[in-house]
């Protein structure tokens, strides 16, 4: 059986993302702890956090998962963005311990004039700022990106040159997100290409670091750096990769975590169930 989830909103309380991904049919699910669009959040209050654990364990399903908010850059070249990055990360790995998230994934961001190497220097840097009084028992999972311009992490090669550099490299996992893996260039379209691309993630990077799969198709094609995510099987990726990747020996246990759109074409039910029907 496929283990298979969506991100869910914790709109009212955040113990309520509990609820509306068991109402979706979920074995797991994602939410972001806070509004993913701005710098200011209000702490986590217990009563809040306790609800949490007690609907989750009531649940059965799991693990969930908290994905950093889109602002922070650890890559940037300005000051205030790059220190406001590294306290949001800290805070968010305190957030994920105080919920019991056993992961929290995170983009890298974009770099500056510098170029890339300086880029993933920068990456590293703020992870070993933020681990450093980071509590025990949450995983920080490095998300590949889509190749847009001045990315980091797009690469495979990157992301492992990245955890090279990381001081505390047993807090550090890799979460892989198809979308953004065929926009990067990376073809997923068959069962051969799909091998292709996991042998050189297996290379780059190693099995033992992936705990995460973001299972989405795309509208872009292959390398465009396109980062928009369609309905499972009705992208680019198309209903073959995603059976592909779905059946793939080292994949095939893991928790997927879809991203897609909700609207008239399908809702997250449907994408569910569409995952469930390529994997049986």
């Amino acid at each position: 059986m496929v283990s298979v989830g969506v991100h869910v909103s914790i709109a009212g309380s955040i113990d309520r993302a509990v609820s509306r991904a068991t109402e979706r049919g979920c074995d797991t699910f994602q939410i972001f702890s806070r509004n993913p669009r701005g710098w200011r959040y209000k702490p986590l209050i217990h009563e809040s956090s306790s609800a949490f654990t007690r609907a989750m364990a009531a649940s059965g399903i799991g693990p969930a998962v908290v994905h950093m908010p889109y602002l922070p850059n650890f890559a940037s070249e300005k000051d205030i963005i790059y220190s406001q990055s590294v306290e949001s990360l800290s805070v968010e790995l305190s957030r994920c311990a105080d919920l019991h998230v056993p992961f929290l994934v995170t983009h890298l961001g974009h770099h500056g004039p510098s170029g890339k190497e300086d880029g993933r220097r920068r990456v590293a840097d703020a992870i070993n700022i933020a681990l450093e009084d980071a509590p025990a028992g949450v995983f920080l999972l490095l998300e590949n990106t889509a190749g847009e311009k001045n990315s980091v992490g797009s690469d495979l090669a990157d992301i492992g040159d990245i955890i090279g550099r990381i001081h505390d490299q047993k807090r550090i996992k890799v979460c892989f997100d198809t979308c953004h893996a065929f926009a990067a260039g990376y073809d997923l379209r068959t069962p051969e290409a799909v091998g292709e691309t996991f042998d050189r993630f297996d290379s780059e990077i190693g099995f033992d670091l992936l705990p995460l799969i973001h299972l989405n198709d795309t509208k872009g094609r292959l390398g465009s750096g396109l980062d928009r995510h369609e309905h499972i099987g009705l992208g680019q990726i198309g209903e073959e990769g995603i059976r592909s990747i779905l059946h793939h020996p080292r994949l095939r246990n893991l928790p997927f975590i879809m991203e897609t759109p909700e609207d008239d074409t399908r809702d997250d039910i449907g994408n569910i169930a569409r995952v469930r029907q390529l994997a049986a």
